[in-house]
């Protein structure tokens, strides 16, 4: 099963966030990684594109003023490598900038069993309750006085 962050537009007076909801899939973008340029175009990343571009152009400067001839076809290959996985990350960023919220996380086979699933949780929230519930804060944890095994100490976790 695929993840996907699902992304809602601002808020605009007379029309639903669940209309125009946009699905991100989680993982690894082969055409991103095929052709990175073409696919942050395809997409409107437009800023993400001129930093691939120069960042293309940049290494490929740097391999032939060093005398790293057989480097130069390599190179691009990690921008390649980092659009296609990061792919992803990089719609929802831009999407943040732009104003977009993050609704949250479907888990589906399909970016159709996505919408359906997203739009029935969305349904269900809309709904209005009849009775509030009133939550307490939780109260924390004694922190341990000990030292910590490993590089991290993870308040709360032993």
């Amino acid at each position: 099963m695929a993840i996907h962050v699902v992304m809602e537009p601002p808020a605009k007076a007379g029309t639903s966030a669940s209309e125009s909801a946009v699905f991100v899939r989680d993982g690894f973008h082969f055409f991103g990684f095929i052709a990175p340029l073409l696919w942050l175009l395809w997409h409107r990343l437009w800023l993400e594109a001129a930093m691939t571009f120069a960042a293309t152009l940049a290494l490929a400067a740097a391999s032939e003023w060093a005398g790293l001839t057989f480097a130069a076809p390599l190179l691009p290959l990690l921008i390649s490598l980092y659009v296609g996985l990061e792919g992803g990350a990089l719609r929802i960023a831009a999407l943040r900038r732009a104003g977009w919220r993050q609704w949250g996380v479907v888990e589906a086979d399909s970016i159709e069993d996505a919408e359906m699933r997203y739009l029935f949780a969305a349904e269900s929230d809309e709904e209005p309750t009849s009775a509030a519930v009133a939550i307490s804060p939780a109260t924390p944890r004694p922190q341990p006085a000990g030292g910590a095994l490993g590089l991290l100490h993870y308040p709360g976790r032993n």
